[in-house]
């Protein structure tokens, strides 16, 4: 079997979960490389039900290796309630499970940011699931974050706590009016932590490198989808991360070479949980028939997700931005319900909109001009 990236061809909950499973049969690794605990991963398996937020789902398999990649952003507390849910059902992950040392690890106080701005945005709010995934990143990008490998020595991690709390309480007390950080009870919590995941800790890099060389077969699993990439996705309602193929590289620590294929997932139907353009929308009976029938709810918050009809020119993007060599789809039995499906294929310009000069917006742009502007009234070619 090859080395192969799976991947969401949409805006997230394709099911990415059952396709990562069902390869994982034939894999002996499976590598999680970005995103973090607001994403959701939902397996079941006879009469127990496995909500994955972090962990990859292979470990279900005794006999696979589970690693959890630099590019994602660790959250210690949802990791190890994973950990001990997976006890109560029987499995154990010890010796199996593995975390990069140079991923960057959540703080409480990012979920704080994470709300607080949110609130402060309003109408405009992206609809984040408010677990402080990008103001993590954000400290990433700004060279102030924490590592999970500065868990394991206060000489490493005090520091660091400290300077965060400098920038951002002064961010909190003048503009969103929360309570400040405390360093020492942050470092006090997160060392002991630190003490409780530091078995599962190593330099994944070195371990896949070796793995690849010794012909083992990887499967590396994304998080949410193409269209929520920050760079491809339909900006600003993105998620903070690079969600598309070639991020596997980065986020695990390998080099390209070592990936064969890429395999997307797609809905035979179109879903998206947040806000932002979604130009097949359907917010009406036919809408609420597909959620119900689809159980089309949040595995992470659930909340109700959005769904219309297979949008086209957004799968044809996702197969250009990965270079998909597979194409997965499922819930195709959602669809068994309807006498007649539709299916978007293609999107006209601003200028063919009859709605334009009505749309406040003021304008309809095709999907895959991933804008924010994308007008909801945009007619399609059904």
């Amino acid at each position: 079997m090859a080395n192969r990236v799976v991947i969401g061809s949409q805006w997230g909950d394709e099911g990415k979960a059952k396709v990562v499973d069902f390869l994982t049969l034939d894999a002996d690794y499976i590598v999680r490389f970005q995103g973090g605990a607001n994403a959701g991963h939902t397996v079941e398996v006879g009469d127990k039900k496995f909500v994955f937020h972090l962990i990859p789902s292979g470990i279900m398999h005794d006999d696979k290796i589970c690693v959890i990649g630099n590019g994602v952003v660790l959250d210690p507390v949802q990791t190890l309630a994973e950990i001990a849910d997976l006890h109560t059902k029987g499995i154990n992950p010890e010796g199996r499970l593995f975390i990069a040392d140079n991923a960057h690890v959540v703080l409480p106080y990012h979920s704080t940011l994470d709300k607080a701005k949110e609130k402060k945005a309003g109408k405009g709010a992206i609809g984040t699931t408010g677990r402080g995934i990008g103001p993590c990143y954000s400290d990433k990008v700004n060279r102030i974050g924490v590592r999970v490998g500065d868990l394991m020595d206060e000489r490493e991690l005090r520091p660091r706590v400290e300077a965060m709390a400098k920038v951002h309480n002064e961010e909190f007390k003048v503009m969103y009016d929360v309570p400040e950080i405390d360093p020492e009870q942050v470092i006090k919590d997160y060392l002991e932590l630190g003490q409780k995941i530091k078995p599962f800790v190593r330099d994944v890099s070195a371990m896949l490198y070796a793995a690849v060389k010794a012909g083992k077969r990887l499967v590396f699993e994304g998080a949410q989808g193409t269209i929520l990439d920050v760079d491809q996705g339909t900006y600003p309602f993105v998620t903070s991360s690079n969600t598309v193929a070639g991020y596997a590289s980065c986020g695990a620590g390998i080099g390209p070479t070592a990936i064969d294929q890429v395999v997307g997932v797609v809905k035979a139907y179109t879903t998206r949980v947040g806000n932002g353009p979604f130009p097949t929308e359907l917010l009406d009976e036919t809408g609420d028939t597909l959620r119900k029938i689809g159980n089309e709810y949040g595995a992470t918050t659930g909340r109700n997700r959005r769904c219309g009809w297979f949008d086209a020119p957004v799968v044809r993007k996702a197969a250009v931005v990965n270079g998909l060599t597979h194409l997965a789809i499922t819930k195709l039995d959602v669809l068994d319900t309807f006498d007649s499906i539709k299916i978007c294929t293609h999107s006209r310009s601003a200028a063919a909109c009859r709605f334009t000069k009505k749309c406040r917006v003021g304008s309809a742009i095709p999907p895959s001009a991933v804008s924010s502007k994308t007008c909801r009234k945009m007619p399609v070619s059904i």
